[in-house]
C-alpha cells in the first residue's frame, strides 16, 4: 500500500505521463539499485524456471469495461507483491500441487475477474478502464536450489527480488510458485496496486487459499464491484480541507534552488526486521506518557518519524521537512448510517478504499521532540481521515478532477516522505492455508524499481505479541537503525522463525 517519494525530474515526468495515461507500457525508466548486505552474510542460489504459463478465468467470459472509482484514481501506476513462505507438505507431490493452484486460482479468478483483465484505454468513455476481457494471469513454476532455513529473509534484495518474485511483465497480477530444495514452497503474487489496496489482495489470496481447499468461501465480492457506492454526491460538496491531503500532481519544470549540482536520489534498499513484543509495549508506554493511551501502530509510527529525523543528519538537511503519511481505510468509515445493504457492499469491495493522512515536521525539531509528543501530532493528523465525510469530500472532490493526475500532497513535493501502513493481521495471514500447511513466513514485497519510501507492519508468525517490519527505504536510514537502533529492529532470521 504505498505511495511514492520522488526527487528527480525524469522520475518525475514519468509518474506524471504514467498517471495521465494510466498505463505504462509505452514508458519504462529503469533503476539500478545496488543490493547490500549488511548484518546477515546471504548465501546466492539460482532459480530454474520449468514452466511459464497464462492462467484465464474459467467460466465463460463477458468481455466488458470497468471504471476507475473515484478513491482507485488516488493510487499511481506501482506494483506491490506479497510472498508467503510453506514448510514441506507432507501429502502432495510439487506437479500435482502447481496443478491444484493453477486450477483454484482459475475458479478464483471467475469471482474476480478485473485481476484477469489488462488497464487499456476506452475509447468510448475518453479514458482508461479495467477491460475485463479474461487475458489472464500469468503464472510461473520454478524450483529453486536453496533450502528454506537458508533464505536470506532480512534482505528481500537477495532472496526474493528476481528470484523468488515474478516481475509483472502483462495485466494486473502475476503469480510464481517455487519448489526449495528441502521440499518447502513459495508463493510470490505481483499486482498492479491501481486494481487492489491491502484489503482486497487480501481478499483476493483467502478466496485463492479456500478454493484450493474446496471450502465455501468467507467472503464474495460485492456485485459489479460496488462502482455505484462510490458515486459522487449531487450536487459535488466537499471541505477546503481536501487540498491539504491530496493534489495534483505536476512536475517541477526546473530544478530546485537547495538541490546540489551533483546531488542523486537516494539508493532504497529492502530489509526485514523483528520487533520483540515487549519492546512495543515499551515504545507504546513511551507516546502514552502525556496521558493519552496511544495505539501501538500510532507509536511505532512517532518513533519511525524520529529515526528518519535523526538520520538526516547532513549539511543543509536539518531544516528540511520530513512528511509522515499513514493511509486509512475507508470501508468502515463510509458505512456508518448507510444501511445493512450498503455495509455488505462497503466491507466486500474489491479495489481501493484508501485516504492518506500525513504530518509534515522540519527534522530539526523532530530530533528534539519527545516520544509523547511526536505521538500527539500523529494522533492528530490521523483524524483528519477517520471520519465519513472526509471521504465523501474525497469522492466528490475527485469527480472534479478525474481527467488528472493525483497524488497524495506529501508526495507532491521533493522532501522527504515515508508511509507506514499494518500489513495483514495475524488472524488473516494465518488463514493463507492452500491446504498444505499453515504459512512459515509471510510478508508484502516491494519492487526494487519504486522510489517510494515504505514501511509495513506485519504480524510475527512465530510470536503473536511480537512485529515483523518490511522496509524499503533509503540506505543512509537502514545504516542508522542498524548502528542506533539495534536493540529494538533485529535482523529477521530463520531462528527467530524456528524454520
Amino acid at each position: 500500500m504505498a505511495i511514492f517519494y520522488l526527487n528527480t525530474h525524469i522520475i518525475n515526468l514519468y509518474i506524471y505521463l504514467s498517471f495521465l495515461y494510466r498505463d505504462y507500457k509505452s514508458i519504462f525508466v529503469s533503476i539500478s539499485l545496488l543490493k547490500i548486505n549488511m548484518g546477515i552474510k546471504g548465501n546466492s542460489f539460482s532459480v530454474k524456471v520449468v514452466e511459464n504459463v497464462v492462467v484465464h478465468a474459467n467460466d465463460p467470459w463477458n468481455d466488458h469495461w470497468l471504471p476507475f472509482t473515484n478513491l482507485d484514481l488516488l493510487v499511481p501506476p506501482l506494483d506491490v507483491g506479497s510472498v508467503f513462505c510453506y514448510k514441506k507438505p507432507s501429502q502432495i507431490t510439487f506437479p500435482t500441487l502447481v496443478n491444484t493452484l493453477k486450477a483454484s486460482l482459475s475458479r478464483a479468478l471467475s469471482l474476480y475477474y478485473p485481476l484477469a483483465g489488462e488497464i487499456l484505454w476506452n475509447a468510448e468513455a475518453g479514458e482508461n478502464q479495467f477491460h475485463c476481457n479474461n487475458r489472464g494471469v500469468d503464472f510461473v513454476e520454478a524450483t529453486a536450489d536453496v533450502q528454506l532455513k537458508d533464505l536470506n529473509l532480512y534482505n528481500p534484495d537477495e532472496s526474493i527480488e528476481g528470484k523468488l518474485m515474478p516481475k509483472k511483465l502483462h495485466g494486473l497480477l502475476a503469480v510464481q510458485v517455487t519448489q526449495l530444495k528441502c521440499g518447502g514452497l513459495v508463493i510470490g503474487s505481483m499486482f498492479d496496486h491501481r486494481v487492489v489496496d491491502g484489503y482486497s489482495a487480501d481478499m483476493f489470496l483467502l478466496a485463492w487459499a479456500e478454493i484450493t481447499r474446496s471450502e465455501t468461501l468467507s467472503m464474495l465480492p460485492s456485485y459489479s464491484f460496488g462502482r455505484d457506492i462510490f458515486n459522487p454526491r449531487c450536487p459535488i460538496k466537499y471541505s477546503s480541507s481536501i487540498n491539504d491531503v491530496f493534489t495534483i500532481f505536476e512536475p517541477p519544470t526546473k530544478p530546485r534552488h537547495d538541490q546540489d549540482h551533483g546531488e542523486r536520489e537516494p539508493m532504497l534498499i529492502n530489509r526485514v526486521y523483528n520487533i520483540e513484543g515487549e519492546q512495543l509495549k515499551r515504545l507504546q508506554f513511551l507516546a502514552s506518557e502525556n496521558g493519552c493511551r496511544r495505539s501501538k501502530v500510532v507509536a511505532f509510527t512517532s518513533l519511525f518519524w524520529k529515526i528518519v529525523a535523526l538520520s538526516m543528519e547532513e549539511p543543509g538537511t536539518s531544516n528540511k521537512v520530513c512528511n509522515m503519511v499513514l493511509p486509512v481505510d475507508g470501508r468502515r468509515r463510509l458505512s456508518e448510517g448507510a444501511g445493512e445493504e450498503n455495509e455488505k457492499l462497503l466491507i466486500s469491495h474489491f479495489g481501493n478504499v484508501l485516504s492518506m493522512s500525513s504530518g509534515a515536521i522540519r527534522a530539526q525539531e523532530l530530533k528534539h521532540m519527545c516520544l509523547s509528543d511526536i505521538a500527539t501530532k500523529v494522533h492528530e493528523f490521523l483524524q483528519t481521515s477517520t471520519c465519513k465525510d472526509h471521504f465523501l469530500d474525497l469522492i466528490d472532490w475527485v469527480e472534479e478532477r478525474r481527467s488528472l493526475p493525483l497524488v497524495a500532497k506529501p508526495f507532491a513535493s521533493t522532501e522527504m516522505a515515508v508511509i507506514v501502513s499494518a500489513g495483514h493481521t495475524y488472524q488473516g495471514m494465518n488463514k493463507i492455508d492452500f491446504g498444505f500447511g499453515k504459512v512459515a513466513f509471510g510478508s508484502c514485497h516491494i519492487p526494487s524499481s519504486r522510489t517510494d519510501c515504505v514501511i509495513m507492519t506485519l504480524p510475527s508468525p512465530a510470536n503473536n505479541d511480537d512485529w515483523v517490519v518490511y522496509m524499503h527505504m533509503p540506505v543512509k536510514t537502514i545504516n542508522y537503525i542498524e548502528a542506533y537502533s539495534n536493540n529494538i529492529f533485529k535482523p529477521l532470521n530463520a531462528d527467530y522463525l524456528q524454520i
